[in-house]
């Protein structure tokens, strides 16, 4: 048995190179798998300095999705099935609602009875209202004072001079549904000077989340429209109207990066409101393993917007989702601690530090301790079964 262990062992160490466990990919894979001038690699790996970071900073700042196009310019103040109507009526006369007489104090008795306000009118599914005097009277799809001229024309005729005034004292119509993370979800009724978005979105009692977590989508006619929350209240063209029957749905996305590798802790780290800077993220997971990071490598992997890409000169392909770049500091540089102060991190980064040289070693002769150890206790045990 003995004599079986010992080769495999022997080639177990000098593989070791290759079957050494990791916390992720050593320097030297990341530099073979890099696109260079003599070929094309999976990714474009770029030295992170502070003149790299100002030239991303420069870029303007774009968010994915927006709301411009859903903005409507439908009224929103049109009365609508089942909506509810305050209807009241003053007759001069005093006649319709009230008796008449000669005296002057019938008169004034006269003109306090011709104030008539009508209980609460709900519109039918004709779209008509019930007015007593005037009988059905359609109402659908005009304003309220376009509805008080038009139960005004029903009494004519009837009363000498009616005077009509008419209110939405129930808007269900004119409504949008506001889903999702806010505080008071439901129905949310619009008007003309409450139609847009965050008017909507604060009538629903808001949202406890930061901003920056927020998603916003309007669903309207088959089609969804969709925005950062913080791009609805920074963009004035975000912050787009309303009309009836749009469902709001505001969605939580927490932004978050991952570490991995030699630093303190490997994670998927919730982003705090605001920007986040590389020296921030490394602070969030304690910093680089001084006993194992090799500080020269921090890289972030990221995918980039093409419009960066070409402002860094980067000629990697880009995918789908951007194009694929690991950005690499030098951390025991002093100057590009300015650097890393100055680099934002972004959702869905990749924060990676390889193993310095000396803790690959270390790891490399642990293992090959560890094999020697094993063939030494077979080697003991089979002594000792054989006498």
């Amino acid at each position: 048995m003995t004599r079986t262990i010992l080769p495999l062992a022997i080639v177990a160490i000098l593989g070791g190179c290759s079957t050494l466990p990791r916390d992720g990919p050593s320097g030297a894979s990341i530099d073979s798998g890099a696109t260079t001038a003599q070929a094309l690699g999976s990714y474009a790996l770029v030295p992170l300095t502070y003149e790299v970071t100002e030239r991303i900073k420069h870029v303007p700042p774009q968010f994915f999705g927006t709301l411009a196009t859903a903005s409507s310019e439908q009224p929103v103040d049109l009365i609508g099935e089942g909506d509810t109507l305050a209807v009241s009526i003053y007759d001069p006369s005093g006649s319709l609602f009230g008796g008449g007489g000669g005296s002057s104090n019938s008169r004034s008795n006269s003109i306090e009875g011709g104030n008539q306000a009508l209980p609460g009118s709900v519109v039918d599914r004709s779209g008509s209202v019930s007015i007593p005097f005037a009988g059905q009277v359609q109402v659908q799809g005009l304003t309220a004072p376009q509805a008080a001229a038009a139960i005004r024309r029903a009494l004519v005729g009837k009363v000498a001079n009616p005077q009509v005034m008419v209110s939405i004292a129930g808007n269900v119509s004119n409504s949008v549904n506001v889903l999702g993370d806010v505080r008071q979800p439901g129905r949310v009724p619009v008007g003309v000077n409450r139609d847009r978005i965050l008017d909507v979105i604060a009538a629903a009692g808001g949202s406890a989340r930061s901003t920056d977590d927020l998603t916003i989508s309007i669903q309207r006619g088959g089609r969804t429209y969709t925005a950062p929350l913080s791009a609805v209240t920074t963009e004035f063209g975000e912050n787009v109207r309303l009309q009836r029957g749009d469902v709001i749905n505001v969605q939580y996305k927490p932004r978050r990066f991952s570490t991995f590798g030699a630093l303190n802790a490997v994670a998927q780290v919730d982003m705090p409101a605001g920007p986040m800077t590389l020296t921030g993220a490394m602070s969030k997971v304690g910093g680089l393993n001084t006993n194992a990071a090799n500080a020269r490598r921090v890289m972030v992997f990221r995918f980039e917007r093409p419009e960066v890409a070409q402002a860094l000169g980067i000629t990697q392909p880009a995918t789908p989702r951007g194009v694929p770049v690991v950005y690499e500091l030098n951390f025991s540089d002093a100057a590009n601690v300015f650097a890393a102060t100055n680099m934002q991190v972004m959702p869905e980064d990749v924060v990676y530090v390889p193993l310095a040289g000396a803790a690959e070693m270390r790891k490399f002769f642990e293992v090959v301790q560890s094999m020697t150890r094993v063939v030494y206790d077979i080697s003991v045990t089979s002594t000792l079964n054989n006498n």
